[in-house]
C-alpha cells in the first residue's frame, strides 16, 4: 500500500507542474461573505460575484452560475446547510485544492423531506449538483484511506480472543463438568493451551488422570483451576500432592462441596493465588482467584477463576480477558494521518459480513507509526495473518474526513420509500455530476447519509458525462480520490454513461444496493484502483439489488401477475462491472449479501445509453485490467463472471422485469469485439478470496485465465464454458487456472457468535472448533471441474482433510448432480498436495450432496494428469470408477477416490436425438458388454432434442440401445477427435426400418453447413470397418445399423482445444423410418455376437520422484503498482514555447526522458507492454534532416518490437516529417491530428501489436494553444 504514496507524489508533482498551485481562499479578488441563516433564502451567485465563505450559513437553495464560492480555511468550522447546491455554467465551488488541501472542518448538510419543496429539473431534491460548465473542487486533508491488519485483532482485545469456561450450555464457551476443572494458558499469547475436566467426586481413576494431565503441562504455563459442584470425595493424596506442587496451600484440606479457585504458573509455586470458601446452603459468595500477566506483545491479560453454589445451583466461571479497556491494533501501513476522534471500521474476516465493527480512535502515545488504539474491545476476531499462503489480513477503513457532505433525515421511514423493507428514512442527499462540466475533482471527502431509494439519486453519481479524461478533451481528467462513503441509502459510486473516470482509495461501507456501480453496460475505460467496499446490503431499486423478500414483493415492473424468481434477483454486488473494458486493480470486496465482484454483460446498453454500442459488443470485448483484487465474507460468491440483465420490457412472452438477471449472455472476448477475429484471453491476475459462504468463484466464458490466486476456507471454485453443448459459440476456447493456492482449513478459525446464515461452529480436521459454511457438512472441494476444456497448472492444494461430518472433502472434484458435458481434455499439471486426504473425489451413489451419480456429467467426468503429479502416473486419465466406456485392463482403481486411472486415447461424442427426445440411451462397449452405461441425457422434454455427451475410447466399437422406441433422427458429432480417430457405433432399430444417412460439416460460429455427402449401404460390416466413414451397414439379424464415425480433419493452431476440427464440426446424420414402436433394445441379439475381449490400453508410466518445482510460486502477494504504467507525455511546439505549463518531456513511472540538448524534432520512448520496462529512448531531428524522417519511420517499423508501447512528443517543429507520420499511424495515430502543423504541439501514446488498445490516444491542440499534455495509466499486458 505504500506504493500509492509514490503515485500520489507523482500526481501532486504533475499538478504543480501544470500550474494548479495556490490556496483558493488566498485569492485577493474574493469578497468575504458571512450571509447568516435563512431557510427561505434562494441564493444565486452569478457572474462577477466571487465570494469567500467565512462563516456557517443556511439557505433554502444555493445556485452558483457564472460566479465563484470558496470556503475560507481559517481554522473555524464552516457548515453550509441547504436543500440544494447547484453549480451551473461557469460556476465554481472550491473547498481546498489539490496542492493546498483544506485544513479546517467543512460540512455541507442537505435537509428536507421528499414531499417538501420543488424539484429541480434533472436533479430532484436534496442534492449537490454540477451542471454543464460547472466546476467542483473539494479536497480535504490527505489521509490514508484504508489498510490491512498486520496482526490479528482478537475478541476482547486478545490475539486469540477471550477464554470462557462455564457450567452453562453455550455453544461459544467450554462447558465445565462436575469435579476439578483445569485450564492451561500460554503466557506468551494468552491462548488456550489445554483443558481438562476430572470428576474427582465420582471416580478415583479421575484423580490418576488428573495427575497425568498436570504432569504433562509445560513449565511456565499458566494453570487455572476450580471446583464445580464437588471435587473432594475421590480426590487422592497423589492428586492433592500434584496440585500442591503448583503452589496450592489448601488443596490438602479441601472439603465436601467446598468452593475453590486457583491460578498459578507451573514451576513457580510462589506465583499461586487461590481462595476457598466452605460450602453452605446460604453461602453464595464465590471463591475467586485471578492474576494479571503480559503477552510477548505487551498486552496485559487477567486469568480468573470463580467457584460457588447459589440457590441450590452449582457454578464455575473461568476466564482469560484483556485488562485494558481499550485495544491497540497493528496495521501494515503508516497511519500517522489517523488522529484521535477519527472513526475506523474493521472488516469481517469470517463468513458473516455483519462482523464488521466501527471504533473511535483514542490517544495512544505508546503506539508506533503503524498502530492505533481503539476505544473498547472487538466483539469479533478480525484475522490479521497470511495463513497457508493466503493473505487474509482484514481490511481497516478510515471513515472520518474533515470535509463532509451529509444530510438530515427523519426518525423513521415515510411515504413511498419501500417502508415495508426499511424502518428508517432512506431519503438522503445526493451528489450528481452531469456531462459537459468544466472540472470535477473530489479527494478527502466524507459522504454519509447520502443516496435515496430513487433511481438516479446516489451518494456520488457521474451522470451521462461521456469521456471525462483526455479523450473528452480534459487536460485534468476527473477523479474521485480518498472518499469515505458510509451509512448511505443507495449505492456508493455510480458511473453512468461515463468513461475514463478514476476512482481510487475510496471506502464504501454499509450501503444499500450495488456499491461501485457501472450502470448501463456502455461505460468503458474507467479505473477502480485500491477501493474498499464492505457490508453491501440489499436495496429495492433494481431486481438484482433485491433480496428474496423484495424480489417477490416488488412486482410493479413484471407483466401481469407474474411472481419473480430468486434467480432474477439476489445478486447484490460490491463491484458491479457491467462492461469488461474497465480496470479493476487492488480493490477489496469485504462483504456483500450476494457477490463480491460481479462481471456481467449487457447484450446491449440499457437506459439512457441505449444504442451507444451495437448488440453483443460487451460480451465480446476484451477484459480491461484485473489485477490484485480480493473478495471475502460474501454470502454467495467472491467473484462471478457470468450472466447479464434482461434488456427488454416485461411481456406476456417474457414476464420478468426489465433489468432482471438473465442467464443468456456469455463472455467471449475477441479482438475488436468481433467474433470473427482472434480470441483474446481474459486475464484475472491476482485474486484472493476466502470465507465466502457458498463458493469462491464462478467464471463462465471463452478464453479465461486466472493466475496468481489464493483461496481459503471456501469451496467450489468453478469454471464453466461459455455455454451450450461442446462450448458452442467460442470455437477453440478454454479456461486456465495457473499458480494458485487453495487452503481447505486455514488458521482463520472465525467467530462462534453471530456466524451468519448456514454457518456452523464445529470441530475442524485438527479438532479445533471453527466456522464451517453450508451447514458444516458440505464436502469442501478446492476446484470443481465442470464443462471445459480446463487447464489447472502449477497449483498447490493444502489442508483438505476428511472428517466424520464432511467425508467427501477433496482437492479436485466435479460439479455435483451434473447433466452437462465434461471435456475429456480437461488437464492438470505440476500440482502439489500438502496435508490432503483425498486428492480427487468423484463421490459415490447415495453420498450426501452427491445424489445418485446417474447423470451424464456425474458419470463422464474426467481429467488428464499430464505429468502424474496427481495420480503418480504420467499421462494418466482419471475417470469415475464405473465408466466402462473408458476402462481397460491396465486401469488402476482408486476406490477411496471412487475413481480409476487409465491410459488410452480418449475423445467424446456429442449426440442429438429427436422423435422421441425423452429416451435414455444405453451405450455399450463391445469389450465390456456386461457393463452397459445408461445415459439419461440433458433434456427430458418431448419438444426438445435430447443431447448426450459420452466419453469414448477411440478406435473401439460400441452399440447403442434405448429404453423406448429408437429416435427417428440422430446426429453424431465426434468431439476432441484427432485426425483419423474413429469409433464404430451400432444403433438399435426395429425390423423393417429404412435409413437415409448423410455426412455434414457445420461451422459452429456461423451455423453454415457444408461438405454434404450421402452415405451408401455396405455389403457387410467389414466394408464399414475398412472404409472411410462414408458407408453404413444394416445387420437385420441383430437390428443394428453400423456407422463409422471418423475424424477426417485435424485440430491445430487456435483450434487445438476445440471440440471440432479446423474445417468445422463433422457429423453423421441418421434419419430412420420405422414401422414399429417396439422398445429398441438389441442387447440380447448384439451379444455375444459382437463381444470382444478387452484390449490393453497405453502403458501406465509411473512418474519420477516427487516434483520439486510443482505447485504455486508463493507467496501470492502482488505489488500494488505492478498492473499499470503511469505515463505523462508533454509536447511543446515552437509556437507554444512561451505558454505556461510543464516542460516538454516524457515521464514513465516518475522517470523523465527529455530531448537531449533540446534537439528539435520527435522525442520517442519505447516501453515493453508486458513488463513496463523502458527498452529504448531516441530523438529524431526531423526539423533539420530529411533523412531523419526515414530513420524514424524505419525505427518504428523495424526496431520497435511487437507488443511495445510507443510514446512520442514533438519539440520545436518537425519540418521534414512525412513517412514517419504514416508509420505513427501504423501504431495508432489518426487523422486529422497526425497532420501536425509546423511549430505546433503533438503528444502521442501508441501501441505496436497488431491491434489498437483502448488506451491509445493523441493530443494535437491548435498551434499556439498548447502545450499538448497526456497524463494516463496504461494497463500492462498479460
Amino acid at each position: 500500500m505504500s506504493a500509492f504514496g509514490t503515485i500520489l507524489v507523482i500526481l501532486g508533482t504533475l499538478d504543480v507542474a501544470l500550474g494548479y498551485v495556490g490556496c483558493p481562499d488566498a485569492d485577493a479578488s474574493l469578497t468575504p461573505w458571512d450571509p447568516g441563516h435563512d431557510e427561505t433564502a434562494r441564493v444565486v451567485i452569478s457572474a462577477g460575484q466571487n465570494y469567500l465563505l467565512i462563516g456557517s450559513a443556511t439557505f433554502e437553495s444555493l445556485e452558483i452560475t457564472g460566479g465563484r464560492l470558496v470556503f475560507a480555511d481559517s481554522g473555524n468550522d464552516i457548515t453550509l446547510r441547504t436543500r440544494s447546491v447547484l453549480v451551473g455554467a461557469a460556476g465554481e465551488l472550491h473547498i481546498g485544492s489539490e496542492s493546498c488541501r483544506y485544513r479546517s472542518k467543512a460540512r455541507i448538510v442537505l435537509f428536507g423531506r421528499s414531499d417538501e419543496g420543488e424539484e429541480t429539473p434533472g436533479f430532484g431534491r436534496k442534492f449537490v449538483g454540477v451542471a454543464p460548465g460547472g466546476t467542483l473542487e473539494i479536497h480535504g486533508q490527505r489521509k490514508l484511506s484504508w489498510t490491512q491488519l498486520a496482526k490479528t485483532a482478537g475478541v476482547g482485545g486478545l490475539p486469540h480472543g477471550p477464554i470462557v469456561v462455564s457450567e452453562r450450555w453455550d455453544d461459544c464457551a467450554t462447558r465445565a463438568e462436575r469435579g476439578i476443572i483445569v485450564l492451561v494458558v500460554d503466557p506468551a499469547t494468552a491462548a488456550r493451551r489445554d483443558y481438562g475436566a476430572f470428576d474427582t467426586y465420582l471416580d478415583r481413576a479421575e484423580s490418576d488422570r488428573l495427575v497425568e494431565f498436570l504432569d504433562k503441562i509445560p513449565d511456565g504455563s499458566i494453570v487455572s483451576m476450580g471446583v464445580l459442584a464437588e471435587g473432594s470425595e475421590k480426590l487422592t493424596t497423589a492428586a492433592k500432592n500434584a496440585i500442591a506442587a503448583l503452589g496450592s496451600r489448601v488443596i490438602s484440606t479441601l472439603g465436601f462441596r467446598q468452593y475453590w479457585a486457583f491460578v498459578a504458573v507451573k514451576g513457580d509455586p510462589l506465583s499461586a493465588v487461590e481462595n476457598t470458601i466452605m460450602y453452605s446452603v446460604t453461602e453464595d459468595t464465590p471463591a475467586t482467584a485471578d492474576k494479571v500477566f503480559t503477552t510477548n506483545d505487551g498486552i496485559e491479560f487477567k486469568v480468573s477463576a470463580a467457584s460457588w453454589w447459589a440457590n441450590g445451583d452449582k457454578h464455575l466461571e473461568m476466564s482469560v480477558d484483556a485488562v485494558a479497556p481499550d485495544t491497540v491494533i497493528s496495521l501494515t501501513d503508516d497511519v500517522t494521518s489517523w488522529q484521535p476522534g477519527d472513526v475506523i471500521v474493521l472488516a469481517s474476516t469470517d463468513y458473516n459480513m455483519e462482523q464488521a465493527e466501527e471504533f473511535q480512535l483514542v490517544n495512544c502515545p505508546e503506539c508506533s507509526s503503524n498502530q492505533v488504539k481503539i476505544a473498547g474491545k472487538p466483539l469479533y476476531t478480525h484475522f490479521g495473518e497470511i495463513s497457508g499462503g493466503v493473505d487474509m489480513r482484514g481490511e481497516v477503513g478510515l471513515l472520518t474526513r474533515n470535509v463532509v457532505i451529509t444530510s438530515e433525515t427523519e426518525d423513521g421511514c415515510y411515504g413511498n420509500h419501500f417502508c415495508q423493507y426499511f424502518d428508517y428514512d432512506t431519503f438522503g442527499g445526493h451528489l450528481m455530476i452531469l456531462g459537459g462540466f468544466s472540472d470535477v475533482h473530489l479527494s478527502g471527502v466524507e459522504l454519509t447519509k447520502m443516496g435515496q431509494q430513487v433511481m438516479g439519486r446516489y451518494p456520488v453519481h457521474f451522470h451521462m458525462a461521456g469521456d471525462v479524461d483526455e479523450v473528452g478533451g480534459y487536460t485534468r481528467p476527473a477523479y474521485l480520490d480518498g472518499l469515505s462513503i458510509h451509512h448511505c441509502f443507495s449505492r456508493c459510486v455510480t458511473i453512468h454513461g461515463t468513461h475514463g473516470l478514476l476512482v481510487k482509495d475510496t471506502v464504501g461501507y454499509d450501503t444499500l444496493g450495488h456499491c461501485y456501480f457501472l450502470e448501463d453496460g456502455a461505460e468503458q475505460r474507467n479505473t477502480l484502483d485500491h477501493n474498499l467496499g464492505l457490508v453491501t446490503r440489499p436495496g429495492a431499486l433494481l431486481p438484482t439489488d433485491r433480496d428474496a423478500t423484495m424480489c417477490r414483493g416488488i412486482r410493479t415492473g413484471v407483466y401481469g401477475d407474474y411472481i419473480p424468481q430468486n434467480n432474477e434477483c439476489l445478486s447484490v454486488s460490491t463491484f458491479w462491472i457491467a462492461h469488461p473494458n474497465n480496470n479493476l486493480i487492488n480493490n477489496a470486496a469485504a462483504g456483500s449479501v450476494h457477490f463480491g465482484i460481479w462481471y456481467l454483460f449487457h447484450h446491449e446498453p440499457t437506459g439512457m445509453s441505449q444504442g451507444a454500442l451495437p448488440p453483443g459488443q460487451a460480451e465480446h470485448t476484451p477484459l480491461g485490467k484485473f489485477y490484485n483484487n480480493r473478495a471475502h465474507s460474501n454470502f454467495n460468491q467472491g467473484l462471478r463472471v457470468d450472466n447479464g440483465v434482461k434488456t427488454t420490457p416485461a411481456s406476456a412472452r417474457n414476464p420478468a422485469e426489465f433489468l432482471s438477471r438473465s442467464s443468456g449472455i456469455k463472455f467471449r472476448p475477441h479482438v475488436d469485439a468481433d467474433p470473427s477475429k482472434p480470441r483474446v484471453p481474459a486475464v484475472f491476475d491476482g485474486f484472493v478470496t476466502y470465507k465466502n459462504s457458498m463458493t469462491g468463484g464462478w467464471l463462465r466464458g471463452g478464453d479465461i485465465v486466472i493466475k496468481n490466486c489464493a483461496i481459503a476456507d471456501t469451496t467450489d471454485f468453478t469454471f464453466a464454458s461459455e455455454g451450450g453443448p461442446m462450448g458452442a459459440g467460442d470455437e477453440g476456447s478454454r479456461q486456465v487456472l495457473s499458480n494458485c493456492v487453495f487452503v481447505g482449513e486455514s488458521e482463520n478459525l472465525g467467530n462462534c457468535r453471530d456466524r451468519g446464515q448456514d454457518v456452523t461452529w464445529g470441530p475442524g480436521a485438527d479438532g479445533r472448533f471453527r466456522t464451517l459454511s453450508r451447514g458444516g457438512q458440505y464436502p469442501y472441494r478446492a476446484f470443481e471441474i465442470y464443462d471445459g476444456p480446463i487447464a489447472i497448472e502449477n497449483c498447490t492444494f493444502r489442508n483438505y482433510h476428511v472428517t466424520s461430518a464432511r467425508p467427501g472433502v477433496s482437492a479436485l472434484a466435479f460439479q455435483l448432480e451434473n447433466q452437462f458435458q465434461m471435456a475429456v481434455t480437461n488437464a492438470v499439471s505440476n500440482a502439489k498436495f500438502e496435508e490432503v486426504d483425498l486428492r480427487v473425489n468423484f463421490g459415490a451413489r447415495g453420498d450426501r450432496y452427491f445424489g445418485q451419480m446417474d447423470r451424464e456429467g456425474d458419470m463422464m467426468g474426467s481429467f488428464h494428469d499430464v505429468d502424474g503429479s496427481v495420480t503418480g502416473y504420467v499421462g494418466g486419465h482419471v475417470f469415475n470408477i464405473g465408466n466402462h466406456l473408458a476402462k481397460n485392463p491396465g486401469c488402476v482403481e482408486r476406490p477411496d477416490w471412487n475413481a480409476m486411472i487409465c491410459n488410452d486415447n480418449y475423445a467424446m461424442l456429442f449426440m442429438q436425438v429427436e422423435r422421441p427426445g425423452t429416451n435414455s440411451m444405453i451405450l455399450t462397449r463391445d469389450e465390456y458388454p456386461d457393463h452397459p452405461v445408461t445415459l439419461e441425457g440433458l433434456n427430458q422434454s418431448p419438444s426438445n432434442k435430447q443431447k448426450h455427451n459420452p466419453v469414448v475410447t477411440v478406435d473401439k466399437s460400441y452399440t447403442v440401445h434405448w429404453d423406448g422406441r429408437a429416435p427417428e433422427r440422430i446426429r453424431i458429432y465426434p468431439a476432441h477427435f484427432n485426425k483419423d480417430n474413429w469409433v464404430r457405433l451400432g444403433f438399435c432399430y426395429p425390423p423393417g426400418t429404412s435409413f437415409y444417412v448423410t455426412y455434414i460439416i457445420k461451422n459452429r460460429v456461423t451455423g453454415v453447413q457444408s461438405n454434404w455427402q450421402q452415405l451408401t449401404a455396405a455389403a457387410d460390416l467389414a466394408e464399414v470397418d475398412q472404409g472411410d466413414g462414408f458407408n453404413y451397414y444394416w445387420d437385420s439379424s441383430t437390428g443394428l445399423l453400423f456407422v463409422k464415425v471418423l475424424a477426417h480433419y485435424a485440430r491445430t493452431g487456435d483450434k487445438a482445444y476445440s471440440y471440432c476440427s479446423n474445417m468445422g464440426c463433422e457429423s453423421i446424420y441418421i434419419q430412420a423410418t420405422m414401422t414399429s414402436d417396439d422398445v429398441s433394445d438389441c442387447m440380447t441379439s448384439a451379444y455375444p455376437k459382437y463381444s470382444l475381449s478387452p484390449s490393453p490400453g497405453l502403458p501406465m508410466m509411473l512418474s519420477n520422484a516427487q516434483c520439486r518445482d510443482c505447485g504455486a510460486k508463493e507467496p501470492i502477494l502482488l505489488e500494488e503498482n505492478g498492473a499499470f504504467l503511469d505515463v505523462t507525455v508533454v509536447s511543446r511546439g515552437y509556437a507554444d514555447f512561451d505558454l505556461p505549463g510543464p516542460s516538454a518531456a516524457i515521464t514513465v513511472n516518475g522517470v523523465s526522458y527529455i530531448s537531449t540538448n533540446n534537439l528539435w524534432g520527435f522525442n520517442v520512448v519505447v516501453v515493453d507492454a508486458h513488463t513496463g520496462s523502458v527498452i529504448n529512448h531516441a530523438v529524431f531531428r526531423t526539423n533539420r534532416e530529411p533523412a531523419e524522417d526515414a530513420a524514424f519511420a524505419n525505427f518504428l517499423r523495424t526496431d520497435v518490437p511487437k507488443n511495445s508501447i510507443v510514446l512520442a512528443s514533438v519539440y520545436g517543429n518537425i519540418r521534414y516529417a512525412q513517412d514517419c507520420l504514416s508509420a505513427l499511424m501504423e501504431v495508432g495515430a489518426e487523422e486529422p491530428g497526425i497532420r501536425i502543423r509546423n511549430n505546433a504541439s503533438f503528444a502521442f501514446v501508441g501501441f505496436k501489436g497488431g491491434y489498437r488498445p483502448n488506451w491509445v490516444r493523441q493530443v494535437s491542440p491548435p498551434k499556439g494553444s498548447g502545450p499538448a499534455v497526456i497524463q494516463t495509466r496504461i494497463p500492462l499486458l498479460y
